[in-house]
């Protein structure tokens, strides 16, 4: 089995060089040591040196130098707007204030699909609409920074 040993950042690589690509959700993106099959049938062991938020379009660099493709799994979110930027922090603020990850798209945040929550946010204002997209949550203040390095 080849094994995947470190990470280049997405736009730090040509995606055409890839040889296959692995298709994952938000949740088994951020991993450390895991047993993975792409597309095309690789079969790869990832083993960092810790656990990373793998980013939709990073490659996994295999011991040859060969590359494989991080596809951020399409998931069922809902997609938050506000009618300001006052508005849309206060907003952001609630969902932190009960330790909900979240994407900021833009002006935008994007949360896993959580009826309560949309409730709870329509009741402050906000609009919420369902959408089917990868899920790119931030890794919040404490998390280490997220890649592993070259």
């Amino acid at each position: 089995m080849r094994r995947a040993l470190s990470v280049r950042q997405a736009g730090q690589w040509d995606n055409a060089a890839a040889i296959d690509r692995v298709v994952l959700d938000a949740s088994e993106r951020h991993r450390r040591r895991l047993v993975l099959t792409a597309e095309r049938g690789t079969r790869l062991l990832l083993e960092l040196p810790h656990a990373t938020a793998l980013k939709d379009g990073d490659g996994l660099v295999l011991e040859d130098g060969a590359l494989v493709r991080v596809v951020g799994k399409v998931e069922p979110l809902f997609e938050i707007a506000a009618t300001n930027a006052t508005d849309l922090a206060r907003l952001a603020w609630h969902l932190g204030n009960r330790h909900t990850e979240v994407q900021v798209v833009g002006e935008r945040l994007r949360i896993r699909r959580d009826h309560v929550l949309a409730a709870m946010l329509e009741r402050l204002g906000a609009r919420v609409t369902a959408i089917e997209a990868p899920f790119d949550p931030d890794s919040g203040a404490y998390a280490p920074h997220g890649h592993a390095r070259d």
